[in-house]
Order: structure tokens, then C-alpha cells, then sequence
């Protein structure tokens, strides 16, 4: 069966999905359960990004602290970048233990492992200071490496950096926790859970499965991405959404539902807007995160939020948290669509309580 849903059908299972509808979530823990994941960057120009995806659900009744409790008390856990329910750890262990890759190996994977084979002196060193030292950072770990890491972007004879990198893929090493923007390593060993390796033939599909869950519907396929795949194999069900072409997998268990929406200003990683391509087609919403750009090509600001309300992506929120002043500058709301008053009194109310979450006075330069 292939399932026939309307554009605003897909964007309302969407942002249900997400938790960003009108029935706020009330616990932490079960929220990010349903997220399946929030990606860690630390970009403060607002509120780091985990904070923000928390308190665009929970509002600010939600404090930087409650996810540091949990971080501390490993319910959740970091893995390449992203924070994971720590339950969840046991669907990437065969992966771990087949690094890196299965057969046949792509060229890239290929000189991954023969680098750190190549290295297999400092792997034992740095486990060695892990055992009896750990958690530290990279930088208090030692670089005995014989064959520099050599790259064209920034890792380039970074050889802990990469190297912590590969071990944390292998499942030897993990984030045990961060001091400011350093991440602190350990053995894997005393920061996951133990429990047994879900074959790998298992965990794919289950992973699939958790991923369309929290998303509500995706591609099947999709590019390659290090961390989180955008796609979700074969789970759930076949559909198309009116006026995008392809096929798409959606969640039968969020077809149907009722939906009442709210408005809610996302971090520009939330997961409902980070795939660029899916934001295009689906809320037919043009995004980009400038912060990279230079400032006479921005068009919405360094740091721009994206406003949903309803259904809809309908604007930006350009913002700026001056700690040091004590204000949440606003540089400008864009508009997407044309606001109406009652769109207008919803993220004015939003905006305020980011205000009152950050514990920042308001200073509108619009």
C-alpha cells in the first residue's frame, strides 16, 4: 500500500513527530527518547543548540542543568557528536565492532584503518593513560604517533584529535564529559552501559525504525552523513506527498492523528529543519545557516532561528544572547509569509520566554 498525503499532511506528522505541536512534552528524559537524539554544538550565539531543541519543546521550565544531570548520570550519552539515550548505544555495537566497514572497504576506510594500525603504539598509549589517568582531553593525552594524520581541512596532524576519533568509532574510547567546549575521554568501557551486541543485520533496521519515529517520514534513501543518516532504509510504510516527486517512508502509526499547532522558534540544527533538502520540499521553507558566510552575504543573520508556526516554517529570527549586557538583541524577524496578528502575538510570546529562559533582558533594534 502506498499512502496519498497532502503537503500539509506530511508537514503536520512532521512536527508531531518532533514534539513541536501544541501538546507539549513534560519530562526530559522521555522527550529526548522521542527525539532519538540532539546534536551537540556548542555556537552560543543564542544558547547552545541541545538547549535550545530542548526548550523549543519544553519551554523555560527547561534548564541547561537538567541535561547536564542526565549527561552525568549517563542516561544520555555523547557519540559522535550527538547525544543518544544511553539504551541506545547497544544498536551501534556490531558497528563498532566491525570498524571500519564490512567488505569491501571504500578507499577512505581502507587508509582509516591502516593509519591507525599504523599507529597502534600511541592507540596503546592513550588507552594505557585512559586507564589510569582518565577522563582527560585530548591535549593532556600523549602524541606518539609514527605517521601524522595528513588532511586538507583542519584535522591535519591533529593525530589525537583523529585518532580519539577512530577509537571512539571502535568503541574503545567515549566522551565521558565536557569542561566548557573540551570534550573529556575514558574508556568506553566506564562511561556505556553494559549489554549485549545487537547483530547487525538487527540494529540497522532498528535504528531505521527509531529514526522514522522521530522524524514521521523521510526519504528511503538519501547522502551519506557521518554522524545521523537523513534516510530510513525500509522502515515504515511508502507514500508520496502531492507536488514533490518521489517516494517517501511515513510512520503508519502517525497517520490520522489530530494535530494543533503552536508556534516555536528552532534552533537552526533542530531536527525538523536540518535537512535543508526535506525543509524545501515538504514546507517548502529555503533555509540556511549563515554563520559561515561572509557578513555582506547573509541574507537572515549569523545565527538565524527558524520560526515555526502551525504547520508552517514561515520566517527567521535573527537574535543575538550580549551575556555581557544582558540583553537578547533582536536584529530582525523576516517574514516569509505575511504575519498575521495572531502569528505575531504567538512568537512575540515565544520570543519572550527564550528571553526569560536565558535570563536576558530584550532589545529590539528592528
Amino acid at each position: 500500500m502506498v499512502h496519498r498525503l497532502s503537503r500539509q499532511e506530511a508537514r503536520r506528522i512532521s512536527v508531531r513527530a518532533q514534539r513541536l505541536d501544541a501538546a507539549r512534552p513534560a519530562v526530559l528524559l522521555e522527550l529526548l527518547r522521542c527525539l532519538g537524539l540532539v546534536q551537540v554544538d556548542l555556537t552560543a550565539a543564542v544558547a547552545p543548540s541541545a538547549g535550545l531543541v530542548c526548550w523549543s519543546r519544553l519551554g523555560s521550565s527547561f534548564a541547561l542543568a537538567d541535561l547536564d544531570v542526565l549527561v552525568a548520570d549517563r542516561s544520555m550519552v555523547e557519540f559522535r557528536g550527538v547525544l543518544r539515550p544511553a539504551e541506545d548505544i547497544a544498536l551501534f555495537r556490531a558497528g563498532m565492532r566491525d570498524w571500519p566497514g564490512t567488505e569491501p572497504l571504500r578507499d577512505w576506510q581502507v587508509y582509516q584503518r591502516d593509519w591507525v594500525e599504523a599507529n597502534d603504539a600511541c592507540r596503546r598509549d592513550i588507552l594505557q593513560t585512559l586507564q589510569s589517568e582518565g577522563p582527560l582531553p585530548a591535549r593532556e593525552l600523549p602524541d606518539t604517533c609514527s605517521v601524522p594524520w595528513r588532511s586538507s581541512g583542519w584535522t591535519n596532524d591533529r593525530n589525537v584529535v583523529r585518532l580519539l576519533d577512530f577509537l571512539e568509532q571502535r568503541g574503545e574510547v567515549a566522551v565521558s564529559s565536557r569542561e566548557g567546549r573540551e570534550r573529556l575521554w575514558d574508556l568506553a568501557g566506564r562511561v556505556y552501559r553494559d549489554g549485549p551486541v545487537v547483530p547487525a543485520e538487527e540494529a540497522g533496521p532498528q535504528r531505521d525504525r527509531r529514526r522514522l519515529a522521530s522524524l514521521g517520514i523521510a526519504r528511503g534513501n538519501g547522502p551519506e552523513c557521518p554522524a545521523e543518516p537523513l534516510d530510513v532504509g525500509d522502515a515504515g510504510e511508502l507514500a508520496v506527498v502531492d507536488g514533490v516527486r518521489g517516494m517517501w517512508r511515513v510512520d503508519p502509526e502517525q497517520l490520522g492523528q489530530p494535530f494543533r499547532g503552536r508556534a516555536a522558534l528552532l534552533s537552526p540544527l533542530d531536527r525538523l529543519a536540518a535537512d535543508r533538502k526535506r525543509i524545501a520540499e515538504i514546507f517548502e521553507f529555503d533555509y540556511q545557516l549563515e554563520m559561515y558566510k561572509p557578513v555582506a552575504r547573509r541574507r537572515w543573520g549569523y545565527y538565524a532561528l527558524p520560526i515555526l508556526y502551525g504547520d508552517r516554517l514561515v520566517g527567521k529570527l535573527d537574535a543575538v544572547a550580549d551575556r555581557r549586557a544582558g540583553v537578547l538583541r533582536i536584529n530582525a524577524i523576516h517574514e516569509d509569509v505575511q504575519f498575521t496578528t495572531a502569528m505575531r502575538t504567538a512568537i512575540d510570546r515565544e520570543i519572550r520566554d527564550l528571553a526569560r529562559w536565558l535570563r536576558l533582558h530584550i532589545e529590539d533594534e528592528r
